[in-house]
């Protein structure tokens, strides 16, 4: 079969398209012939081998898992033994190991019926940024309905379903994003948006007021102090990722120190470490089917056009998902 691989690390052009065997399936496990794969950020850690700390356990020169693509949407190919929930020509969705490929293998505990309202690249774009997004909220944050919520980089891959999720709690939303994307976010729910060029001006957003009971911070603008100063007493902030710690610890360090600086306050500081699981897929196609969740797709490529679609994914400059589409017939 096709799929894309990569041999070291590096930026987009480390990615090819080569022949691979098609997966073995186990006992609990169906084979998927993928139809779309979406690209997340964490492919992007796994292709550049960043935050550097990580190599020991992914791979100290290259991957140890040669092929990216954690989410994808397609129909069962064929079952392995002991799998009664699923049937051949099944439409499902879910988190993969190696999706950027003509066929994928994976865990009944890991996918879960396509729902009938979404395309198959929109049930791609739903598994693992919406997974975070409701972890980040639910989970976490405890967001409960009437809560003021602030969304620190609101269109990006997490942040346009937690943007939808929070609204769906009946919370009132502030979102913070570049100019070019407040109409955007606007479009997602947000009750209120803020431009990312007010940050350390005399209109910065943590030099306000207005106080949050839950911000979820996906992009590590400002320091852990500041954003304390715009949380209630008892309020709680998420942090989600950010790449502002360097090369060797990335995100990492931020999401450690935050509940350490948490235990001298009421208010809580926690950092996400999120996998997705069936229940959250089921609560997410839920909340599709509801009409409170839509996914939102900035581009679609063939699976030969990874690499440029990955570059895409490091410039940060896409709205929505990006996606790899199979037409059927491949």
């Amino acid at each position: 079969m096709k799929a894309i691989v990569q041999d070291v690390y590096g930026d987009s052009s480390v990615l090819r398209l080569d022949d691979v065997p098609v997966p073995r399936i186990r006992e609990g496990e169906v084979l998927i012939k993928v139809r779309a794969t979406s690209l997340n950020i964490g492919d992007w850690h796994l292709m550049t081998g960043l935050p550097l700390m990580m190599r020991p356990v992914v791979g100290l020169l290259g991957p140890r898992q040669k092929i990216r693509g954690m989410d994808v949407a397609g129909h069962v190919f064929s079952v392995g033994p002991g799998v009664t929930d699923y049937k051949v020509g099944d439409a499902v969705f879910g988190v993969v190991e190696a999706g950027l490929a003509q066929y994928a293998r994976a865990s009944v505990k890991k996918i879960a019926p396509v729902p009938g309202s979404l395309t198959m690249e929109q049930a791609a774009a739903l598994p693992t940024s919406g997974a975070t997004a409701l972890h980040a909220l639910r989970d976490v944050g405890g967001l409960s309905a009437g809560q003021k919520v602030l969304i620190i980089g609101a269109s990006g891959g997490v942040g346009i379903f937690a943007t939808q999720i929070a609204k769906s709690f009946d919370a009132h939303v502030t979102a913070v994003a570049s100019a070019a994307k407040l109409d955007f976010v606007r479009s997602l729910g947000a009750d209120e948006v803020i431009d990312y060029a007010t940050d350390f001006t005399e209109d910065d957003f943590t030099e306000r007021e207005e106080r949050y009971d839950l911000i979820v911070d996906m992009a590590s603008t400002h320091s852990l102090e500041a954003l304390q100063r715009v949380l209630t007493d008892e309020g709680t902030l998420v942090i989600v990722g950010g790449e502002n710690g360097g090369r060797f610890a990335g995100g990492v360090g931020r999401m450690a120190v935050a509940p350490l600086r948490g235990l001298r306050s009421k208010q809580k500081l926690r950092g996400l470490v999120s996998a997705t699981s069936l229940a959250d897929l089921n609560t997410l196609a839920e909340l599709v089917e509801a009409g409170s969740l839509k996914p939102v797709i900035d581009a679609t490529a063939l699976l030969s056009e990874s690499a440029d679609v990955a570059h895409r994914l490091e410039t940060g400059e896409a709205i929505g998902k990006l996606v790899i589409t199979q037409p059927p017939a491949a």
